[in-house]
């Protein structure tokens, strides 16, 4: 049996098609007398509108899209849980896209969103491009930009405030006892990276303690134990009480080194990281850092997204998250 249309509808209820459409999408009114027409002549018919159709003549699919780096990283699969889940409680379908760090693909992912006609868009990047953003105005598609490392004025976002996050986590260790503290950097550079290691001065000079910087050769596990090697000179030359990591990964890379080295933590030197990666359990000692909320993060965007597209209204300011701190067994109140 063939399924019923619009046309039958509006026949059964004896209507005009405009009038059927009006009731179903509720674009404009229609007497009530109509509308129950139509209403029980859709029950009776079994009537099921194509949701594509409709879409196309709304101009809405109830689909956000969520342009992603790569779903294997720890904080970004955080981040799209938080949006998902956000997104399904306001009836949202979600579109999930891959650009493993490819510029081309990136642009083809938002080209693949925008004919999907997603309403707005998530990006979760370390790193966007310039040009993908351009695609995306040009595009007219509201969106909300998740990125670890770099942030700016015209761009909003959901964030938290770094450079407070890291002072906080330097005045922590100082209550513990320490008094010379080392900071591990990355040497990327990375706008988040300045805003962190800027916290960690500001926390270090408002107790008249000189700042010492030490920079590793990157930002991962594998950059961390590197730089070991230099820490533990730099210990040897003039013994220091903690070394304060600029992340998670460079931490877990010194606490490798110290292992392998038989260096012990926290008895000779503490660690802390940042950031509450996943492997923080797993590190021994068990690493003290700050937790970045990356579901919040996911899920606070999402929520603002959403309030964009239902109220049709910008989304005008840079929203800011609470951090706190995980305390392990990589630091420990000095005697």
């Amino acid at each position: 049996m063939a399924q019923p249309t619009i046309k039958d509808v509006a026949k059964l209820a004896g209507v005009s098609i405009s009038t059927v459409s009006r009731v179903m999408n509720k674009s404009k009114p229609v007497s009530p007398e109509a509308e129950r027409k139509v209403l029980d002549a859709i029950n009776k018919l079994g009537f099921k509108p194509n949701e594509l159709a409709r879409s196309l003549v709304m101009k809405k699919s109830n689909s956000i899209g969520i342009l992603v780096k790569d779903i294997g990283i720890h904080y970004m699969a955080e981040m799209i849980r938080g949006a998902e889940e956000i997104g399904r409680m306001y009836h949202y379908d979600i579109l999930l896209s891959s650009t493993y760090g490819e510029d081309e693909l990136e642009r083809k992912s938002i080209d693949f969103l925008y004919r999907k006609q997603v309403e707005g868009v998530i990006i979760i990047s370390e790193n966007i491009e310039p040009e993908t953003i351009v695609r995306i105005k040009e595009y007219h598609l509201p969106y909300v930009l998740l990125d670890r490392f770099y942030k700016s004025s015209d761009l909003h976002t959901v964030t938290i405030r770094y450079r407070d996050a890291m002072e906080e986590l330097t005045n922590y260790l100082l209550d513990l006892g320490n008094r010379k503290i080392v900071y591990l950097r990355s040497n990327l550079g990375f706008e988040m990276a300045l805003e962190k290691a800027a916290g960690y001065d500001a926390g270090m000079k408002a107790r008249g303690l000189t700042p010492v910087r030490v920079d590793a050769p990157g930002m991962g596990i594998d950059a961390g134990y590197q730089a070991g090697e230099e820490i533990e000179a730099l210990f040897r030359k003039e013994a220091f009480d903690c070394l304060q990591c600029e992340n998670d990964e460079l931490a877990a890379g010194i606490l490798n080194y110290c292992y392998d080295h038989k260096i012990t933590v926290p008895q000779t030197f503490q660690v802390a990281g940042f950031g509450g990666m996943s492997f923080k359990q797993i590190t021994r000692p068990r690493l003290t850092t700050v937790e970045e909320p990356y579901y919040d993060i996911g899920a606070v965007a999402m929520r603002a997204l959403t309030k964009v597209l239902q109220n049709d209204m910008p989304l005008n300011e840079s929203l800011y998250l609470p951090t706190q701190i995980l305390v392990g067994d990589s630091t420990e109140k000095r005697a």
